[in-house]
Order: C-alpha cells, then structure tokens, then sequence
C-alpha cells in the first residue's frame, strides 16, 4: 500500500499486533486473588522505561494514588500517552518521571489553569514529543484491543497535528479516499481507578468512561485500584455491569478516595482548593520541593496524603459536595 505522506513524529512502542497476541496468550487466566497494596503492586508491575497509560478524563477518576507511588519509588524513563492528562500528567511532570510523551492534552488543568511546573518541564528538552488528538489516542487503544497494528482515521488531516505524528496517509484501495493510518497503542502498564472490584479483579465503574475500555484490554499489564473490593458473588449476580474482566488484571488495590484530589462519581467531588494550591505553590521551585516532601515523599501511602490534607472530615466534606451537585442535576 503507497504511503502518500507521513508525519515525521516518533512511534514510541511497538504496534506490532503478533508480539502483543504472543505475550496476552502466556497471560494468566487463573481465577486467583490479585490484591496487593499500591506499594506492592508499583514495586512489582511498573518499572524504568515502561510506557504507561493512564484511565479517567481529566481529573476525573484518576488513580492518584499509584501516580503518587510511581513518584513515591522514584521511577525514571517512562512513557506516557497524554490523553485528556491533567493533574495525572501534574503529578508525573512533579517527579520527572517520564522521558517521551504522545501528546494530545497535556500541561493544562482545563478551566483551572496550566501547570507552571509540567510546562517547565516540557520546555526543558528533556522529554520526546509526538503529537496526536485525543480520538487519536483513543483509536490507537482501540487497534490494539483489536488485535491489529493500525487503524484508518479521518481527522488530523491537513493539520501540523498530523505534521508531527507518527500517522500515515494512504488511499484507500476501495474507495480511493485519502485517509490516515495510526499505529496501535500497546502499553507496557495500564492504570485505571474504579468503583468497585473483586478480589480477582472483575471491575465495575460509573461516569464517564472514556477509552478505559480498550486501554484495559490493550495494556500488557493492568493495575487497577478501586474504592472497596466486592465479593464474586456481587459480580456474578449481575455479569453485564463488569467493566473490567479479571484476566486483564495484574494488581486489585482496595484504596477508599483512590482519586483524591480528584472527582470520582457519586462518590466524592473534586478538592479544587487543594489543586489550586498546587498549581500556586509550583510558581516557587522552593516551596514546591517543600510541598512534595510533605504530599509524596513523605508520606507512606495515600492514606497519609488525605489525612495531611484534611483527614475524613474533608473526604466527607467533598461526598456530600458530590451528592448535592447529582441530586441538582437530577
């Protein structure tokens, strides 16, 4: 098939469909127990170099608290796809986790403001950048769940945004439509926050969905951190609602207010003073070390994190914001 152009953007992981299908087939299917805490499962499953992809949209049902472990265990070299990234792409951007990125939103924490530091750290040289769209990533996860290398798009063309991605136009050899083929999207580690999971890691969730679907199904190797694990039975009564199957899971971590700082739905809103502060106190190199030795460093795990930030009333506090905010929409 003729490429008729391309963009001169890198491809960071591998599309190759074959070698993705040979590593899923060795993958475990046994009906085991996969819970472990968010130390074990970072210590165990994310290492230097990987390419991690992260669930949620926005600051909405992000795994806070393994980012904040990622940070926590030092991990160096990652890369990243930056797809609807904000306070996960901030968190990141704190530790200089990462080394490469496909970019399609990045740096901002929508009606919030930018990140003074993930912007720094973007402008330093130090990261790789390959740019795409937000429904372009989300193609890419949905090749590879496909079990194909590329997938044909229609958007991007004749835009830089295709002028600096890895995509490939062709003519489609039905038609003679010009359209753009992107690679698929296999990544090393998956991380994605739910409601509610069993111990073997059969997953349900609420809201907004986004590609957590195919990210899911596409990721080699899949954490998964939940507000309260359920029991099989609960799962089984009602197979429909199980978002996430237990054979693409790696790590169940029960983590209450898993999110935190950000919204999970109907369960609690986002702490928009908290990211407020944030985003300030990163103007300040100074204070903002002093703040991530007090948010990340050092504290043990994401319990320490909550309870240096207003504890159980606060968690209360943001609940009950989130129950008032659904029951005026409703």
């Amino acid at each position: 098939m003729e490429v008729l152009a391309q963009g001169i953007g890198e491809i960071f992981t591998d599309p190759d469909a074959d070698k993705a299908r040979e590593f899923f087939r060795k993958k475990s299917r046994k009906l085991q127990s996969k819970v472990m805490t968010v130390k074990e499962a970072v210590d165990k499953l994310v290492k230097d170099g990987d390419y991690i992809s992260i669930g949620g949209f926005g600051v909405n049902r992000i795994p806070a608290a393994v980012l904040h472990e990622i940070v926590r265990q030092g991990r160096k070299n990652l890369g990243l796809s930056g797809h609807t990234a904000t306070h996960d792409f901030q968190i990141l951007s704190a530790g200089h986790c990462f080394n490469r990125v496909d970019v399609a939103y990045i740096i901002g924490l929508e009606a919030r403001g930018l990140s003074p530091n993930a912007r720094k750290y973007m402008e330093s040289g130090k990261v790789k950048m390959t740019e795409w769209t937000n429904y372009t990533l989300s193609v890419r996860y949905k090749a590879a769940c496909a079990g194909v290398s590329f997938h044909p798009i229609r958007n991007m063309m004749g835009t830089d945004t295709f002028k600096y991605s890895g995509a490939k136009m062709i003519q489609c050899p039905f038609t003679g439509t010009n359209y753009l083929l992107v690679p698929a999207l296999f990544s090393d580690v998956g991380l994605v926050h739910v409601h509610e999971a069993d111990i073997y890691g059969n997953c349900r969730t609420k809201g907004i969905l986004m590609s957590d679907y195919d990210l899911s199904r596409s990721s080699k190797k899949l954490i998964v951190t939940c507000e309260r694990i359920i029991t099989n039975d609960e799962i089984r009564r009602d197979p429909t609602s199980t978002f996430i199957p237990y054979w693409c899971v790696d790590a169940v971590c029960e983590v209450p207010f898993g999110s935190y700082p950000g919204n999970m739905y109907g369960e609690y809103f986002s702490d928009e003073e908290h990211l407020k502060e944030w985003l300030k106190v990163e103007e300040n190199p100074e204070e903002f070390k002093k703040f991530l030795d007090k948010n990340i460093y050092g504290c043990k795990d994401h319990y320490d994190y909550i309870e240096r930030n207003g504890g159980m009333h606060k968690m209360l506090k943001l609940r009950k914001k989130e129950w008032l905010l659904l029951g005026a929409r409703d």
